[in-house]
């Protein structure tokens, strides 16, 4: 959620920050803003988008400034307007400030800055952090953060400057991502690498609590004891290319087009002779085989990977799984036990919730291993363990090439486990190696064949409810469909186990009601043929989606779209692909924003 940029160098300022800006909008805001300094501190800050900001900027003079901070802010402390947006300038005009996170005990400090006579013009928490880094103020920019920060309570990442060292751009972050780019005379803050591209490859991560004071000529990091600390350079290996749109008219239909190349180097690297190798993890095969139980942890579209790897687990390795929500997980206030293990699955890897969960897990003495997809990210750094998906930068709000190597990680650490403890065969195992090794091939022949699903999607653009229905395996993925929809369409959708429909959902279904049935476990198939002729008898209209080569379903469904043949634990990675597809076209038909879907954010940085 919201985007930080910040440059000091020997370019103008501006225009570095507008096309920083830009290259995070992506992850979701609703007003914009920049400030630069020179002789002063000069501010222009909007609601709206940045072509709302660029005009505004048109319309005032600022200066030829080398330093300057920007930001895109999605509201939490309240609404979208002009006054709150970013940056925030205190009283005395000498500090401006941008910040990602909550600030927890904003209204304590508040009240104490109010008695100090100072005026608060927002209704944000951000603008309580500039007042109170003015009141502690005394010319040593590190010294007065170091300050604030001891007062603070929450989750932060700032860039602040001061008119007084029109030299300096200070930055700070604590669970909250923040980068440093590294550049020739010139030095940036960003939230996210694209935002660094253009100028530079090279970067730091900032660990939480690490202060950085950046110049024209360099950085220098400190701790919060004001010690200098040394930093390990990153270097980006993928293509700027990687971060356009490379001609489709949006991010999310090239990341489902390019799900065949991820799944590939998500798989390939990780497949041997001798069966699956996982790179990156110390879990040894005795671990494995005392393994009591497994606690799965994630938010959105990772939670439905995991019910699905829940599914898969079970199966193969016969070890109990939990699925949790990361945001309720500590709140229930877990029970773990010795030989357990806690898998944590974030496509951005600085999902707040989900580290909070991994920090609560590793408090209880828990080995953690997660599946992440941004290397270096703060989930993959505090884990024990880590596994990336090698999918590559994703752009889209809704996630698509993120979750499918997601699940098939989790098919490789189910089938790793399963060896260690012996419950497959070894024809089983060679069943499923084979599948597993076809998958990216699988998936890219039926995306290049899937284009009647644009013409399906005009058919149903305009219903404003839709029900997904499945069983077992099938009904994770129905979740998974059903987000898919609501989030980038704007319609009403839910998911039901499809045994539920007869416990009060069916009351809802009427003449003409859209009924997505996903009917590829073949074991349950009969059960669901039942649900479909349920729904059927009051009215629904049914798209089935079904594996090659079952007829069957034609006799009851409406409409049929056919996945590739695959064993039953594996169908997940097949039946969402339909679905990415057909939200995209209803999305696109009914003129919504895909990539940037109202209120939503990619990478959600707040609890």
């Amino acid at each position: 959620m919201c985007g930080i940029v910040g440059y000091i160098g020997i370019e103008p300022a501006v225009p570095v920050l507008m096309a920083g800006l830009e290259k995070l909008e992506y992850r979701g805001y609703d007003s914009a803003g920049i400030s630069v300094c020179t002789d002063g501190i000069y501010t222009v800050k909007t609601k709206g988008g940045l072509s709302d900001l660029a005009k505004k900027i048109e319309q005032v003079t600022l200066p030829e400034a080398t330093l300057g901070i920007g930001h895109t802010r999605w509201a939490t402390h309240g609404v979208p307007s002009d006054v709150n947006s970013h940056p925030h300038v205190s009283q005395d005009g000498k500090i401006s400030l941008v910040h990602n996170g909550i600030i927890e005990n904003y209204l304590e400090l508040k009240a104490e800055l109010t008695e100090k006579g100072y005026r608060f013009l927002s209704e944000t928490d951000t603008e309580i952090a500039a007042q109170l880094f003015a009141s502690l103020y005394d010319g040593d920019m590190v010294a007065t953060l170091r300050r604030m920060l001891q007062k603070i309570r929450g989750a932060y990442a700032f860039g602040i400057i001061c008119s007084d060292h029109p030299d300096c751009l200070l930055a700070v972050r604590k669970d909250s991502p923040l980068l440093v780019g590294l550049g020739k005379n010139e030095n940036f803050i960003a939230s996210d690498i694209p935002a660094l591209l253009e100028h530079t490859r090279d970067y730091y991560l900032l660990e939480d609590n690490e202060i950085v004071l950046l110049k024209q000529d360099g950085a220098s990091v400190f701790d919060l004891e004001g010690r200098p600390v040394q930093k390990e350079v990153f270097h980006v290996t993928w293509d700027f290319s990687a971060a356009q749109k490379e001609g489709y008219d949006y991010f999310m239909m090239k990341e489902i087009m390019e799900q065949p190349r991820a799944l590939l180097k998500t798989i390939s690297p990780r497949m041997t002779q001798n069966g699956i190798s996982l790179d990156g993890i110390g879990l040894t095969e005795e671990m494995i085989s005392s393994l009591r139980r497994i606690h799965i942890v994630a938010c959105g579209s990772a939670w439905h990977a995991g019910v699905v790897g829940r599914y898969v687990i079970e199966k193969l390795t016969r070890i109990p799984v939990e699925v949790d929500i990361a945001s309720e997980f500590r709140y229930r206030e877990p029970i773990f036990g010795e030989n357990e293990l806690c898998i944590i699955i974030s496509q951005s890897g600085e999902t707040a919730d989900t580290l909070a969960a991994l920090r609560e897990a590793k408090r209880n003495g828990v080995r953690v291993l997660s599946i992440v997809n941004v290397v270096g990210s703060s989930i993959a750094r505090e884990s024990d363990d880590v596994l990336y998906t090698w999918a590559g930068p994703e752009i889209a709000v809704a996630t698509t090439k993120g979750y499918t190597t997601q699940l098939a990680v989790l098919y490789l650490i189910a089938l790793y486990f399963a060896k260690a403890k012996g419950t497959l065969s070894a024809q089983e195992e060679q069943t499923y190696l084979q599948e597993l090794e076809k998958m990216p091939a699988k998936t890219e022949s039926f995306l290049k064949n899937c284009g009647f699903l644009k013409g399906l999607a005009k058919q149903y653009a305009k219903r404003e409810d839709f029900f997904i229905i499945g069983r077992g395996i099938d009904y994770a993925a129905a979740m998974e469909s059903s987000l898919k929809l609501k989030e980038i369409s704007y319609i009403h959708s839910e998911a039901y186990a499809a045994g539920e429909l007869k416990h009060g959902t069916i009351s809802l279904i009427e003449e003409g009601t859209p009924v997505i049935a996903i009917a590829t476990q073949e074991s349950l198939f009969e059960k669901l043929l039942s649900n479909i002729k349920e729904v059927k008898a009051r009215g629904a209209k049914v798209i089935a989606i079904a594996k090659e080569g079952n007829r069957a379903i034609e006799d009851v469904a409406d409409e049929v779209i056919y996945i590739p043949e695959a064993p039953d634990l594996l169908t997940a990675s097949y039946n969402v692909l339909p679905m990415q597809v057909f939200a995209y076209h209803v999305a696109v038909a009914r003129g919504c924003n895909v990539d940037k879907p109202r209120n939503l954010a990619k990478s959600v940085t707040v609890e």
